[in-house]
């Protein structure tokens, strides 16, 4: 998950309009993005957890 958050903002700094934001910019959305996949995955995991364990 962590490799297609990398790959998307590689993709945009090379042909979208990331390329024209400042990289710091860039770097803090790109991390933003990663912790809330992070915390949706955990989610999701604790709730199949809880699901298959009724």
């Amino acid at each position: 998950m962590l490799f297609l958050v990398a790959a998307l903002m590689l993709l945009g700094v090379v042909l979208g309009t990331v390329a024209h934001a400042p990289l710091t910019f860039t770097a803090v959305a790109a991390v933003v993005i990663a912790v809330w996949l992070g915390v949706f995955a955990l989610r999701e995991r604790h709730a199949r957890r809880r699901t298959s364990a009724h």
